[in-house]
């Protein structure tokens, strides 16, 4: 397969008429269309449909996957629930966008990787990822910072202007980045967020305010009494413009009189994460290294212990004249040479060696697999 796309739009707030299905229906005749979601593969052509005007007119998020390396994302949100200012600090070139309609804010979520690395399984990714549409709704601004992080990666493998990331300074850092939601993981795997680069932004990021229990009737009745009716008008036009499913959160939250999660202001710049994330896998490959030489360490002196027997076992197998057994052989032969010499009996492993070698000098597939080894006396 040359070439492939796959994209998927999903209505939340509000399923299409059957009007909007057939309106749809002449931007492809083979796609899968409900009053829910519109779903189309191509392994040649391109789709005729323009993605942005599609969630601004009819759909709630929108994901477009290519082989490639495109990867995007579009989010949209009824205008009160997230405002563009909020979004603002996140922008960053192609890769983090947004705008408003009359009656929605707009996110474009992009990553670019043209390494030519093929995964399978982003396609089952929007279901998941729009949860993240919920949570924004509800003031969690993870999402955004993620977007921000992964533009940011790949940023780095593009541009070669140090100062750029030294005066790209990082936006608001908001709270439980250690402990992303499933939406929110979703996101992070669909835009590539690298884990050490995530790691090293939730150093600063605050703990997450533990959930507390939904409220039941007993409790919201007369907090939603107490109410003024001006405002009662207002959340009940917006229930009936479509905001029902982040209404009910954010309704609660005003109720109980519960701040929406607080950011800490960014201070570091693009250049210091990714110079702590690039550090984080040196020194994670440092400890790799130390555990490998560590084990190789503890298994050359058991080797030395067992010297014996390993020569025995050698004996056994050359005595036998099959070249498979040669092989083994050898292979116990190059382990031990390196036990020995690290016990400092290299000389006397050498010196046996070579008295195996005259022992069996007739013995031409021996000796040529000993050659091999450098296993000479």
């Amino acid at each position: 397969m040359s070439e492939y796309q796959y994209y998927e739009f999903l209505a939340i707030d509000r399923p299409l008429t059957s009007d909007e299905q057939e309106q749809l229906r002449s931007l492809s005749t083979r796609a899968r269309i409900t009053a829910t979601s519109f779903t189309n593969e191509y392994e040649w052509g391109n789709f005729r449909g323009d993605p942005r005007r599609m969630v601004e007119r009819y759909y709630d998020a929108h994901l477009h996957l290519t082989n490639w390396g495109t990867r995007q994302v579009i989010l949209r949100l009824p205008k009160g629930q997230l405002p563009l200012q909020a979004v603002e600090p996140y922008r960053l070139d192609e890769c983090v966008e947004a705008w408003t309609t009359k009656t929605h804010l707009v996110l474009d979520l992009r990553s670019e990787d043209e390494s030519g690395d093929w995964q399978e399984g982003g396609e089952d990714s929007l279901g998941a990822i729009a949860g993240v549409r919920a949570e924004l709704a509800a003031g969690d601004r993870r999402a955004l910072y993620l977007a921000w992080l992964s533009a940011i990666g790949a940023w780095a493998l593009q541009e070669d202007d140090e100062e750029e990331y030294r005066a790209a300074v990082e936006p608001p850092v908001p709270p439980g980045l250690d402990r992303l939601t499933a939406p929110q993981r979703a996101l992070a795997d669909f835009l590539r967020v690298d884990a050490d680069l995530l790691a090293v932004a939730a150093e600063a990021s605050p703990p997450a305010p533990a959930p507390r229990k939904r409220p039941g009737k007993k409790e919201l009745a007369p907090l939603i009494a107490a109410l003024p009716e001006k405002e009662k008008d207002d959340l009940l036009l917006r229930l009936a413009l479509g905001e029902g499913p982040q209404l009910g959160a954010e309704l609660v939250r005003r109720l109980r009189g519960e701040p929406s999660a607080v950011t800490v202001p960014g201070q570091r710049s693009a250049a210091e994460l990714l110079d702590a994330a690039h550090a984080r896998v040196g020194e994670r490959r440092q400890r790799a290294e130390r555990v490998r030489v560590e084990a190789r360490v503890t298994k050359l002196t058991a080797l030395a212990t067992d010297e014996e027997a390993i020569w025995r076992e050698v004996e056994d197998h050359v005595a036998c004249k099959q070249v498979a057994r040669y092989d083994v052989a050898v292979a116990l032969l190059a382990e031990l040479r390196d036990a020995c010499d690290h016990v400092g009996r290299g000389l006397q492993f050498r010196q046996r060696v070579a008295a195996l070698r005259e022992q069996y000098r007739h013995l031409p597939g021996l000796l040529s697999r000993l050659d091999d080894r450098a296993l000479r006396g």
